[in-house]
């Protein structure tokens, strides 16, 4: 998909919602730079994650340089994983061409299909910390714009739904939100995709994954999500027709 939609398609039995065209957008776009260059000379906007006041190549609340300073992942990846290939030494040549990296051709994931939009690096980490840690709510429109902008292409027709993971519901009411809903909710509305955050339930707390190793963070989340009767039943039931995106 080399662009995505201006209106959003309604949903069978649903109303339609429709999102401003581009023409809307490029009449709002003058207004909209006055507007914020006026406020900037009263309140100046700093970046949430590096703390300079945004400029040029902004993608508010993120500074131009650590919006372009996020390292994207490009192909060639692994078909299975999205684990980027970052070398073509021999070894990998057999799984390479099959599309699969070492890890998936011969321990094949649990999951079907899986990607990436950036490397963890150290503007990756910090803009997700100040999401997270620092309730820093609004990182989470150029974040999924991020996830859109760098899949949208790669990604499958038959999306029936997008499932934010939940959090435990002390942990949701220390932090005042769920960053993974918040994530799906804009990319959601940006795919012209449903988000379904009741779909998934947690079955019990968990620790933080912060500095547990590869391992134990598995072991740590094991068990530990279900899907919801509700959720099952509906897509059993063929209640759920699935939205192609065009």
């Amino acid at each position: 998909m080399s662009r995505l939609p201006s209106m959003a398609r309604a949903g069978a039995g649903r109303g339609t919602m429709i999102t401003p065209t581009e023409t809307d957008r490029a009449v709002e776009r003058p207004s909209r730079t006055w507007l914020d260059a006026a406020l900037d000379l009263v309140f100046p906007a700093i970046c949430p994650v590096c703390g300079v006041a945004l400029g040029a190549g902004r993608r508010d609340p993120l500074c131009g340089a650590c919006w372009t300073g996020l390292e994207r992942i490009t192909p060639p990846w692994c078909e299975r994983c999205g684990l980027p290939f970052l070398s073509f030494a021999p070894s990998q040549t057999s799984t390479m061409k099959a599309g699969m990296c070492q890890g998936c051709a011969t321990d094949p994931p649990a999951f079907a299909w899986a990607r990436s939009a950036a490397y963890y690096g150290d503007r990756a980490r910090d803009a997700v910390h100040a999401l997270k840690f620092r309730r820093k709510r609004a990182l989470a429109k150029p974040l999924a714009d991020l996830v859109g902008e760098q899949l949208a292409r790669w990604l499958p027709d038959d999306i029936d739904a997008l499932v934010p993971v939940p959090l435990s519901a002390i942990r949701e009411r220390e932090r005042g939100f769920n960053q993974s809903a918040l994530l799906a909710e804009r990319l959601g509305h940006r795919l012209d995709v449903p988000v379904r955050p009741r779909w998934l339930v947690r079955t019990r707390a968990t620790q933080p994954q912060t500095d547990l190793s590869a391992v134990e963070r598995r072991a740590n989340v094991r068990h530990a999500f279900r899907a919801s009767p509700g959720g099952v039943s509906c897509l059993a039931r063929g209640r759920w027709a699935p939205r192609r995106r065009r």
